[in-house]
């Protein structure tokens, strides 16, 4: 799929604020399944733009206004094509025995999904050690998809994982915090991933940035899985990028001085050019 993505993001304060930072992170991966042929990023007011990449490869954008103003508006604006993800090898669970020293860091608990034996909390039996990891991994993301429901509204960022569970409803990224924590608790290395999503296949979250998982297949590496639509990642899935869980790829997060609260307003289209 040959995409256009159009992602803008305003704050407007009624007072003016000032010495405003942000992390932007908007620029897709470039990796095999992807390829970036364009981005460019235009803020207003007018400031000079500098980058760096994490310690998990995504590229961030820095924007600091220093002025005062009551507006800033970040519009980014991105030309992808991405291509079918592979098929995933055939292999039992217990393989991922050889590689979990490795991955620790997507084993282990982080801010947004806490220790806890979330495969009981969410009623998933653990997979035989001889079963098949992708066959396990596709039965989760169908079993999520259909115990839920996609709510928009029903949650925020700062939801907790365990009041999903008990509510039911939610949004993207409690979905693939709920994948990430079963998957972790019964030792399979999964990491979370923001991007965006093509509405034309009748996918939802394409109205915001969006969320999956990567879970660590050994002998076919990490495969992506979105238990929000109830499919594997496709080319309708554009990557910007991954971590532990949403704080670590947040598109824009960032501080401000001044007394007055901001009210925001996101703007998302992906536009396939095909």
């Amino acid at each position: 799929m040959r995409a256009e993505i159009k992602h803008v993001t305003e704050y407007r304060y009624r007072e003016p604020v000032w010495d405003s930072f942000n992390e932007v992170r908007l620029h897709p991966q470039r990796d095999e399944r992807q390829n970036v042929l364009a981005f460019n990023i235009h803020v207003t007011p007018d400031v000079p733009v500098s980058s760096h990449r994490d310690y998990f490869g995504n590229l961030i954008h820095h924007v600091h206004v220093h002025e005062r103003h009551t507006l800033l508006r970040i519009d980014a604006r991105t030309l992808v094509v991405t291509y079918p993800s592979k098929v995933p090898i055939s292999t039992p669970v217990q393989s991922l025995d050889g590689v979990r020293d490795e991955l620790t860091e997507f084993l282990i608990a982080s801010p947004r999904v806490p220790v806890a034996h979330w495969a009981d909390i969410f009623e998933i039996s653990a997979p035989l050690r001889t079963g098949d990891l992708p066959e396990f991994l596709m039965t989760l993301t169908r079993t999520l998809y259909r115990r839920f429901s996609y709510v928009p509204g029903a949650t925020d960022v700062r939801t907790p994982l365990a009041d999903f569970a008990r509510s039911g409803r939610g949004v993207c990224q409690d979905y693939a915090h709920a994948m990430l924590g079963i998957c972790r608790s019964l030792g399979i290395p999964a990491r979370y991933v923001s991007g965006y999503i093509y509405a034309g296949d009748n996918f939802v979250g394409a109205e915001a940035s969006h969320a999956w998982i990567e879970a660590y297949i050994p002998g076919s590496g990490w495969l992506g899985y979105d238990p929000t639509n109830n499919t594997a990642v496709v080319e309708s899935h554009v990557k910007i990028g991954h971590g532990r869980d949403y704080g670590d790829v947040s598109p824009i997060s960032g501080s401000y001085h001044g007394s007055t609260r901001g009210e925001l307003d996101v703007e998302v289209k992906v536009y396939d050019q095909q």
